[in-house]
């Protein structure tokens, strides 16, 4: 069986909230404080899943870990029972007690660094589950997704999980978000492009470490010869790209970008040309970063289609925003291998900071290494009914921002989270 590549999505969680926790993230802090819509949210992301198996491809879905994470807050000295640890956690520390509440596990991005079987050391598909240092509120979730990663891709025989790199400001590892993979096809092998800020000042922080992308590459054992560091231009980084996925994508053989995505485009493309001769570089000149940060145009998923060429799953923000689908009919009508536009509904998402690309983790798998993952994680049609069954029965509506420190919230997110174990089995 040829490689395919499979979308595991996050699935929104029970507190999926504004809590306008991430600096850098335009929409994130702009939206600070108003009312969330956890149930909507979690119906969006599967239905946004849905759209794609109905495209042909292969679906995967991670579930939320638990929130509030009561258990983080033993290691700041907090005692008690879980309603104890978090009522005295609200009353004394707000900003600590907001952050383990936040549901920003969707975005699975940032779960881990993906490395395919064709390019690593072993033959075997490498998981890098990232530590997200740069956050506090993110970097509680480094644990909890190696323990996930490890009961989904549990056969060792085809995948390598390891754990998040030590934390610390020059170890900042935000996972798949900073990496993209070029290659023929996906069981080819490919060009490995890790996306790296570094310390330039400005308003916003630069939070993937070119130390840390170096590890993860030594990890997977990479060719050198085949693994390319890109810097990311500061002004994108200073005009909300917080992630190099929210000015640019790559699939195959194609690379979509903003021309500003990069600190240096005419070297990178270069380089990759000399070893990927049929590169494309679809740039959408007309563009502003404003506007590619407002619509999140490149923040889209871009996707083999099984009967050939590619598609792009967007937001419904993009197709709101006039430059940015004017750049979207531009590239459909230009000579190049994308040749659909799908529009989806992520709103939930998109108004706290992630679009389609940053809800989901790719994993390029062969036959055996499919074979070699957990069915309880890949979605047919009865998985989906029942995981949309289970966000109508015990999601929240609506969350205002005074809710979260209401006991009432944290039972139902800790039923919402049991039911949700039990249909998975």
């Amino acid at each position: 069986m040829s490689a395919i590549e499979i979308n595991f999505d996050g699935l929104p969680g029970p507190t999926h909230n504004y809590a306008g926790l991430s600096v850098g993230n335009v929409a994130s802090q702009t939206n600070f404080g108003e009312v969330s819509y956890p149930r909507a949210a979690a119906l969006q992301g599967l239905e946004k899943m849905r759209r794609l198996m109905e495209l042909g491809l292969q679906q995967g879905f991670f579930p939320p870990p638990r929130r509030p994470a009561a258990e983080a807050l033993r290691a700041f000295g907090f005692r008690g029972s879980e309603d104890e640890v978090l009522a005295a956690a609200a009353e004394t520390d707000l900003a600590l007690f907001r952050a383990i509440c936040s549901a920003s596990s969707m975005w699975r991005a940032n779960a881990a660094t993906v490395l395919a079987a064709p390019d690593t050391g072993d033959g075997r598909v490498h998981l890098v589950a990232a530590n997200l240092a740069g956050m506090l509120h993110r970097s509680f979730e480094a644990g909890e997704t190696y323990a996930l990663l490890r009961r989904v891709f549990a056969n060792e025989d085809r995948f390598a999980v390891h754990g998040p790199l030590p934390h610390g400001r020059h170890f900042g590892d935000e996972g798949a978000a900073n990496h993209m993979r070029l290659a023929s096809s996906h069981g080819a092998p490919g060009l490995n492009v890790f996306v790296h800020g570094e310390l330039r000042g400005g308003a916003y922080p630069e939070r993937q470490s070119r130390r840390a992308s170096e590890a993860v590459a030594r990890l997977a054992g990479l060719s050198r010869a085949r693994t390319f560091f890109a810097l990311q231009n500061a002004a994108a980084v200073q005009a909300g790209a917080f992630h190099n996925d929210v000015v640019a994508v790559a699939n195959a053989n194609v690379v979509f970008a903003h021309p500003e995505a990069f600190a240096d485009p005419a070297r990178l493309y270069g380089e990759l040309r000399a070893r990927l001769p049929n590169l494309q570089v679809v740039e959408t000149f007309g563009v502003s970063l404003e506007d590619a940060v407002a619509s999140y145009l490149f923040n889209s998923q871009l996707v083999s289609l099984p009967g050939g060429g590619m598609a792009l799953i967007l937001p419904s923000d993009a197709q709101e925003n006039a430059a940015a689908w004017a750049a979207v009919e531009t590239v459909l009508a230009s000579d190049n291998a994308i040749e659909q536009a799908v529009v989806v509904d992520v709103r939930e998402s998109m108004r706290n900071g992630g679009g389609p690309a940053c809800l989901r983790l790719r994993v390029p798998a062969d036959g055996p290494a499919r074979a070699g993952i957990d069915p309880r994680f890949i979605l047919d049609a009865a998985r989906w009914d029942t995981l949309a069954r289970v966000v109508e029965a015990h999601w929240p509506e609506k969350i205002a921002a005074d809710d979260l420190v209401k006991p009432e919230l944290w039972a139902q997110a800790r039923e919402a989270h049991a039911a949700l174990e039990a249909a998975i089995g």
